[in-house]
């Protein structure tokens, strides 16, 4: 079926994120003068991001071209794909494009945030066409972790831009998470202009293993275990918590929720039928204590290292709801990336000090939510694009999806391997990338959008690297003295009683600078200030070597 509007001039494709990094997905699709959003995503906040509560990306070349942007067209309701629609809402009126279970969530974030805009939403799925001035766009089921996940196609006149998500190839699976080869094939045979790709798994060679063979996995390690049996695995992942679920059936386990992120995500997709659960399987988590031990699975979820850290503090005997006995068996379901090795490993110590059974994880069948290798491979020969874009990934991932594009037959020079903020401009002939637009990453903090910076942040590196030193007086300017001080406090910085001869020296020094400031013809509080911090500064990092954040406050009468 030709879905091709008109005759297009120029396009333009651009990054805002997920390039780089693995989430935060954002991709600006231009077709002549109409622009496309293709998801809007968040990320959590990397180690050194201190007190962040997440990130997301700077859409402030959107907001310059808001009077452009026809639509956000979302893929699947993963964090990383919707977690930033309801910050972009706020600032840019836009139609929200997605599947039934994709909007279902996105209307929760923006209930959860308080968000009372009137928004039009479009329920789509792999039969809609939603036309437009310039193209026309529809979609394609593909297979992820969580159901009703799509891909996206704008259809121009040099063929289609199409956006995979993220996907990957599982025969094993069907229903809301069967992938419509049929469909992708005949994208393929029409045409691809570019094709944008999932990189996360470009470095893991063969095949993901099948759904299935991991669910057996599962349920031989499963009928072993005599206790408690605890299973730690992702809120966001769907398809794992319905497995664990089926094998909890089989073997007569009543199933009960630890996790505070399940509140939204599973319970909505439960209520809309997306979870198949057996009458009377669930018990709340306060009456697992009132079946025999086993007689029960107990699912730990949330979001991020959310799992982890619950297992740990069951593990201390910390947790407020549930601890590690001695006899229950754990089962990490859960991919650890490069940040979370540290916790693991401190967990699965904590778990066997605790008396617990660890069940080995076996790497043969690991199964990752993203293609690897030759699916990837497969999904650029389905469409045989002429440019690819390989986003979704570090840098290193990207990378090797561009190798796997070459070998697959694209022209290197038709690979685009592209940054945050880049342009890849096409204007009928070629595509070149040439061009740079703002971009990067606003913090949130609180309800704090982008106000914490570069500057806040290395403050807040200074106060948990060397603390905080503050010295207080109080000045008689009319009769140019000191009224009262000067007083100093520090935290974080050195233990007082041990440092008293350093703290008199450093209030000698300040009592100095402020009398000397005070014989000025005209009193000039920056000065005096700054004074103090040079110098206080100098004192301190010649007897200790640390550099505090040195806050002077001065008073008057």
């Amino acid at each position: 079926m030709n879905l091709v509007k008109k005759k297009n001039n120029d396009i333009r494709i651009i990054p805002l994120g997920g390039v780089g990094e693995i989430a935060k997905n954002m991709y600006i699709v231009e077709v002549d003068d109409e622009m496309f959003m293709l998801d809007a995503g968040l990320m959590f906040p990397e180690d050194e991001m201190l007190g962040v509560d997440v990130v997301i990306p700077d859409i402030q070349y959107v907001i310059e071209n808001k009077d452009k942007l026809k639509g956000i067209f979302l893929t699947h309701g993963h964090e990383h794909a919707i977690g930033a629609v309801s910050y972009v809402l706020e600032q840019v009126d836009a139609p929200v494009y997605g599947s039934k279970l994709t909007l279902a969530l996105v209307k929760e974030n923006m209930k959860e945030r308080n968000i009372n805009k009137k928004v039009r939403y479009y329920t789509v799925n792999d039969e809609s066409v939603m036309r437009f001035k310039n193209v026309n766009v529809s979609f394609f089921n593909t297979t992820h972790s969580i159901p009703d996940s799509l891909g996206v196609i704008i259809h121009t006149s040099y063929g289609a831009i199409v956006y995979t998500g993220e996907f990957k190839f599982d025969q094993s699976l069907h229903g809301n998470y069967a992938p419509d080869l049929k469909k992708m094939t005949e994208i393929g045979e029409e045409g691809v202009f570019a094709l944008i790709s999932d990189s996360t798994e470009a470095e893991k060679p063969g095949y993901n293993t099948p759904e299935n063979v991991i669910e057996s996995h599962m349920l031989d390690a499963f009928t072993k275990v005599n206790g408690r049996l605890i299973v730690s695995c992702y809120a966001s992942n769907f398809i794992r918590i319905q497995q664990v679920l089926n094998i909890a059936s089989k073997l007569n386990r009543k199933v009960s929720f630890l996790g505070r992120s399940l509140e939204s995500s599973f319970n909505i997709a439960r209520k809309m039928g997306y979870f198949n659960i057996p009458k009377d399987l669930l018990i709340p988590i306060n009456e697992v204590e009132n079946y025999p031990k086993n007689e029960v699975v107990i699912i730990a979820t949330g979001m991020q290292g959310e799992p982890v850290e619950a297992l740990n503090q069951m593990a201390r005997q910390k947790h407020k709801i549930m601890n590690i006995e001695p006899g229950d068996s754990v089962f990490l379901a859960i991919t650890a990336s490069a940040n979370m090795e540290v916790i693991i490993g401190d967990t699965l110590n904590e778990l066997a000090r605790a008396g617990a059974e660890i069940i080995p994880n076996s790497k043969k069948i690991h199964a990752s939510s993203h293609g690897c290798m030759e699916e990837l491979k497969m999904m650029i020969n389905i469409m045989k694009p002429e440019y690819f874009i390989p986003v979704q990934g570090e840098f290193k991932m990207q990378i090797a999806h561009a190798k796997l594009a070459a070998e697959a037959g694209v022209a290197p020079e038709k690979i685009f391997l592209a940054e945050k903020g880049d342009v890849l401009n096409f204007d009928g002939k070629d595509m070149v990338l040439n061009e740079k637009v703002e971009s990067g990453n606003v913090l949130i903090d609180g309800i704090g959008v982008g106000d914490v910076g570069n500057i806040v942040l290395r403050d807040r590196h200074l106060l948990a690297e060397d603390g905080i030193f503050i010295a207080v007086v109080t000045l008689d300017p009319k009769n140019r003295r000191i009224a009262a001080g000067p007083e100093i406090q520090s935290r974080g910085f050195v233990y007082v009683r041990e440092s008293e001869e350093l703290l008199k020296e450093a209030e000698e020094k300040v009592r100095e600078i402020v009398e000397q400031g005070l014989q000025e013809r005209r009193i000039e509080w920056s000065e005096i200030k700054q004074n103090m911090r040079d110098k206080i500064s100098k004192l301190l990092f010649e007897n200790t070597k640390r550099r505090p954040m040195i806050i002077p406050i001065i008073s008057e009468v």
